[in-house]
């Protein structure tokens, strides 16, 4: 089977590797061929543009920016579907928003072209062991064609309806990856301040209740001074903001949520959005004290 695939940045470039790990034929596009070079390295084809790429290709997959990156990368003068075809499978693994991967769902259906919106989590952890989660939207029988594509990617895959649903799930895992980043950034503020050893502190968290993904993952990288972005804090506020909207849209009030989007917004406006998520603790007056 013959893959095509949209971006080659810290998530894409494994979950590329892993592709091609198992014996499938990728074909790859990303705006910096520099940041495409290690899987060209390894047996990928370079395409000049999403157009080109998606000739002769059996599935598309796009993991990019963001929604207006998605809205070009599909719709734009070189973008995918201007050379897509009937019988082809477009897959677009960004966090995005439900009405766009609505729009590329019906768009496709009006000229006999699969989409599924699937996007995943797990950070360039769970791109890098193929254990990410894959939350897709679109119909059951494209959804089940494409799942030796998805057990490549990922350890946890789920349908969970209508195209635009994947992303409504994304939303909700985010919403809850927020509360464990602030949470995980003032427990150890906290910590700090009150003299506490913190490394015994995150063994004792992690061995009780308040256990969470963030502070096994994220924790040792915040003690070790490592900002690194796994995933770039600039990226989820994005994601935080279209949960925001979309509850708006559904009339819900998310106020922890909100504050979360405060707090991620205070780390970008000084500077630090392409730190990873944990560098939220850099915010924090005491932190570096």
């Amino acid at each position: 089977m013959k893959i095509g695939f949209i971006g080659t940045g810290v998530m894409g470039s494994q979950m590329v590797i892993n592709l091609l790990k198992n014996d499938y034929d990728v074909t790859v596009y990303n705006r910096t061929k520099a940041h495409a070079q290690s899987v060209l390295d390894l047996g990928a084809h370079w395409a000049d543009n999403p157009l080109e790429l998606t000739k002769h290709q059996d599935v598309v997959i796009t993991i990019v920016s963001n929604p207006k990156d998605v809205e070009e990368t599909y719709f734009g003068d070189q973008g995918i579907f201007k050379s897509a075809v009937s019988g082809q499978i477009l897959i677009d693994m960004t966090t995005s928003s439900p009405a766009i991967a609505k729009r590329i769902y019906e768009y496709g259906q009006s000229r006999k072209i699969e989409t599924l919106d699937a996007p995943v989590s797990g950070g360039d952890v769970g791109a890098k062991n193929a254990t990410l989660t894959i939350m897709v939207g679109g119909n059951s029988d494209t959804f089940q064609a494409v799942m030796p594509i998805f057990n490549s990617l990922g350890s946890s895959v789920n349908l969970f309806g209508e195209a635009g649903m994947g992303q409504n799930a994304k939303m909700a895992n985010q919403i809850m990856i927020a509360g464990t980043m602030t949470g995980m950034s003032e427990a150890l503020n906290y910590a700090k301040e009150a003299g506490l050893n913190l490394d015994q502190i995150m063994e004792t968290i992690d061995g009780g209740s308040a256990q969470n993904w963030s502070m096994e993952n994220y924790g040792p990288r915040v003690l070790a001074g490592d900002y690194q972005p796994g995933f770039a804090a600039k990226y989820l506020l994005k994601d935080l903001k279209i949960a925001l909207e979309m509850a708006q849209s559904m009339q819900i009030d998310l106020p922890a949520t909100q504050k979360a989007a405060d707090l991620y917004q205070n780390m970008v406006s000084n500077g630090l959005g392409d730190e990873g998520t944990q560098g939220l603790v850099n915010i924090y007056n005491n932190w570096k004290k």
